[in-house]
């Protein structure tokens, strides 16, 4: 059987453990990181009728209490200040107590959701993520960064909450649909090219097989994933400057996101992000990257072009992006670029001119 795991530590909040194993015994994992007490499940209308059963037994074995089982829609809408008022209101109703947990059993909507409620029900509970997807499993669950969307844009409410555990069961991989199963492997060709070295090289010889759901493959590409992570967030736990470079390929696909309305898939649109950076970077930087990030997604599975969208929404939403500045001005943005594989610069100031041409390079018809 296999077994891997990676602490985290950011000096600000206790160490956590990440586990990453295959048949994972959940009991015996949440017992290692916490004593029993109250807790509550938060899962959406996909997840739920899937997992939800089975967590509530396992976290009963380990002499747990769960007074409640909260489902939200699925979806990017449940990352909304009306959704977190009920999750709220219904952990209130349960009598969650102060020394309470919440369990977030789902894809990163839940663990941004489930996380920013467990900031702040009671002034802050404790926190476990249980990532029902390779996206969660490599990005989202791990860091502590937790929020919201508003109309306005994504993310633009939140907090930082460090998990007490993550705890990622390679079991439920097997009931992802492969198009969601890609969505998580961006954000591994992300990290991979912004890390380079021993994980780049992972890239080529594992991605394939990883994309087939073998089980070896996608834990050696998670564990590369957030040691990488943990290594950046505990060096710049608050995005103060290092921590600034995970966004490689999100600025514009924020943009195309909200554009969007949040109906394109958030890995698809980190793929053509990623694509449309690397372009910049090599009008900009002078690396050419554009056909080995072309490679990378292809053998992920990923688009290399999203569908036709107001080039221009996709800057106001873009000017909207909370990593904006006020002195970077109208008209004016800021990257992550690539000065080669594992050399990634942040804070690349681009014009939105430039913008223009490089969403326009990633619309198709």
């Amino acid at each position: 059987m296999l077994a891997g795991s990676v602490t985290v530590d950011t000096g600000s909040a206790a160490p956590y453990e990440v586990r990453v194993e295959p048949a994972l015994d959940l009991a015996s994992a949440v017992s290692h990181a916490l004593r029993p007490g109250a807790g509550a499940i938060l899962t959406d209308s996909s997840v739920g009728p899937l997992h939800a059963d089975a967590v509530s037994a396992a976290l009963a074995d380990a002499g747990w209490e769960i007074p409640a089982v909260v489902t939200v829609p699925a979806g990017e809408a449940s990352k909304s200040l009306a959704v977190y008022e009920t999750v709220l209101r219904r952990l209130a109703a349960a009598g969650l107590p102060r020394d309470g947990t919440l369990f977030a059993l789902g894809g990163g909507v839940v663990g941004d959701l489930g996380g920013f409620v467990a900031s702040s029900y009671m002034r802050g509970i404790n926190l476990v993520q249980l990532p029902t997807s390779l996206l969660a499993m490599v990005d989202s669950s791990v860091g502590g960064k937790v929020g919201l969307d508003l109309p306005e844009g994504k993310n633009l409410v939140g907090a930082f909450l460090q998990p007490r555990l993550v705890a990622a069961n390679l079991d439920w991989l097997q009931t992802l649909p492969d198009r969601e199963l890609s969505q998580g492997l961006a954000e591994v060709v992300k990290m991979g090219i912004l890390s380079g070295g021993s994980f780049y090289d992972d890239l080529g010889e594992h991605l394939g097989a990883a994309r087939g759901r073998d089980a070896e493959a996608l834990q050696a590409l998670i564990l590369d994933s957030v040691r990488y992570k943990a290594a950046v967030v505990t060096e710049d736990e608050r995005e103060a400057g290092l921590r600034a470079v995970l966004n490689y390929g999100h600025t514009i696909a924020h943009g195309l996101e909200a554009a969007a309305g949040y109906d394109l898939p958030h890995g698809e649109a980190v793929a053509v992000g990623m694509l449309a950076a690397a372009r910049l970077s090599q009008s900009k930087l002078g690396p050419d990257l554009v056909e080995t990030h072309e490679d990378l997604l292809r053998a992920a599975g990923l688009p290399l072009t999203v569908p036709s969208a107001d080039v221009e929404a996709v800057l106001g939403a873009m000017g909207r992006d909370k990593k904006r500045r006020s002195s970077d001005g109208e008209g004016r943005y800021r990257f992550v670029l690539l000065e080669d594989i594992g050399r990634p610069v942040h804070g690349v100031p681009v014009t939105a001119d430039e913008a223009r041409s490089a969403i326009g390079s990633v619309l198709g018809p």
